[in-house]
């Protein structure tokens, strides 16, 4: 079982000193790497009003930058992440294509598995958090620390970074 005291703490030192919006998703990508294990980590939020998501923040900004939007694509991805309020688990590049159009520029990253976890506050879905590793690494266990063990963390960081973007 994955110790998450030193971790967690190391997150909640970083959130309460960042000063950057940054900051807070850096803390959080710390936390994810060494609680569940990333390679390539990105949060999403999303506009159910305008029905478009946008990519908010990147570990790997030349293949995956921040900047525009892209409209939602209902599909089982979307019922499991945005109506289930679920993690939608993948661990195979193969199961990846079948939802994400961009899987040749993934497994290219060396990824082939990925948990999206949702955020969700005041009961809408405001992102996901995306973690990405080599095929099969989001075993069983790690989806459940995911799940129950990165949730809170990532509604704070959600909230840390929309109150330093005001701050600004």
């Amino acid at each position: 079982m994955t110790d998450f005291h030193g971790p967690l703490a190391a997150f909640d030192r970083a959130l309460s000193i960042a000063r950057a919006p940054d900051a807070p998703f850096d803390a959080l990508l710390d936390l994810a790497r060494a609680t569940v294990g990333v390679k390539l980590f990105t949060f999403m939020t999303a506009d159910m009003a305008t029905q478009t998501a946008r990519r908010s923040y990147t570990s790997h900004p030349q293949d995956y930058p921040v900047s525009g939007t892209k409209p939602i694509t209902y599909n089982r991805w979307f019922e499991t992440v945005h109506t289930r309020r679920e993690c939608f688990v993948a661990n195979t590049l193969a199961d990846i294509a079948t939802v994400f159009p961009d899987y040749e520029l993934i497994g290219r990253l060396g990824c082939g598995s990925v948990i999206n976890l949702p955020v969700v506050l005041g009961d809408t879905p405001v992102g996901t958090v995306n973690m990405l590793h080599e095929e099969q690494h989001y075993t069983p266990e790690r989806v459940s620390l995911a799940s129950n063990w990165l949730s809170v963390p990532a509604k704070a960081a959600y909230l840390a970074r929309r109150a330093l973007q005001a701050a600004g």
